[in-house]
């Protein structure tokens, strides 16, 4: 669709709530992008103490003066005309909730959505968990028209990004969000500027998909290759984090490596010198922890947590 604003005058409604967000509203108001308002989660309490939070995307709006929006149901009456009110050529979704048509469809341009994977492999909610889950070398952000399924409009533009071995996904989430977020200010310019053709995905047998994870997602299987368990401590560092048992205790690897050497034992059991040496027995293969967080504590180096804990 030709566009006849330049980049900097179409008028924006950004859309995001966490700090991978932040770094593409930033973008967008770096390069001189008109963002007419903000659309983030409602405050909500958060921690021990259960005081109201408010959301990274809406800290960093509130420093910039933008105008902010927190509906409740993003199909209420109320929000759709204050929508309508701000006259958008277009919203721009980042990490945000799935949005009911009468809103995507709602500017002229529609809606532009940036994903942490290379469409159409990885949709759904956690791709990058998932790709690292499942020992990918590669992976990258793409651009694409929101449509009525999740994920799967047509293509605008996309980035590859390499995965080093030892990469976790928190590692690879920081190291993404300026790549995405300068991917996402350079499609709305070949937009503005009419020379960006947006392409259908295609939909393949071999597709890999990326969907929410739950607890059940983290709990160790011993009885895999090390290779697997690695990539599962990996995909899930920091957050939400691998976990095992022990002495009955929950506890997350958030650090490790993995041995094809495999220990005596059966898989999920442990050999330590309760100095600074702590590994687990996989089917095939073992692992060696690094970093871990027993049930109620803090995170530990591996040292410091033998030189302090008494195992049963």
């Amino acid at each position: 669709m030709n566009v006849r604003k330049s980049f900097e005058e179409l008028r924006i409604v950004f859309m995001g709530t966490p700090e991978f967000a932040v770094a593409s509203l930033k973008a967008l108001l770096d390069a001189g992008g008109h963002v007419v308002a903000v659309v983030t989660a409602p405050d909500k309490p958060a921690g021990r103490g259960m005081q109201i939070k408010k959301s990274p995307v809406k800290v960093f709006a509130e420093s910039q003066g933008l105008t902010i929006l927190q509906p409740e149901k993003l199909r209420s009456s109320a929000f759709i005309e204050q929508l309508k009110a701000l006259t958008p050529d277009l919203n721009v979704v980042v990490a945000f909730r799935m949005l009911p048509e009468v809103v995507w469809s709602l500017p002229p341009l529609g809606s532009i959505n940036l994903h942490g994977s290379l469409l159409p492999q990885y949709r759904g909610a956690a791709p990058i968990n998932w790709a690292i889950i499942n020992g990918e070398s590669q992976t990258g952000v793409t651009t694409f028209r929101l449509s009525h399924q999740i994920d799967t409009g047509d293509i605008l533009d996309s980035e590859i990004i390499d995965i080093p071995n030892q990469e976790t996904a928190g590692e690879l989430h920081n190291r993404m969000m300026p790549i995405g977020a300068a991917l996402l200010v350079k499609t709305l310019k070949g937009l503005a500027n009419g020379n960006l053709t947006p392409h259908p995905q295609s939909f393949e047998s071999s597709q890999k998909h990326a969907p929410k994870i739950f607890s059940a997602d983290c709990e160790i299987k011993w009885n895999q290759d090390s290779r697997n368990v690695y990539n599962l401590i990996r995909g899930l560092s920091p957050h939400p984090g691998a976990f095992t048992f022990v002495d009955g205790k929950k506890c997350k690897i958030l650090l490790a490596e993995y041995d094809s050497s495999t220990l005596d034992g059966t898989p999920g059991s442990y050999v330590t010198d309760k100095k600074t040496f702590l590994k687990f027995a996989c089917a095939k293969g073992s692992i060696q922890v690094l970093q871990l967080q027993m049930e109620g504590k803090k995170v530990m180096a591996v040292a410091d947590f033998l030189r302090g804990y008494h195992f049963k």
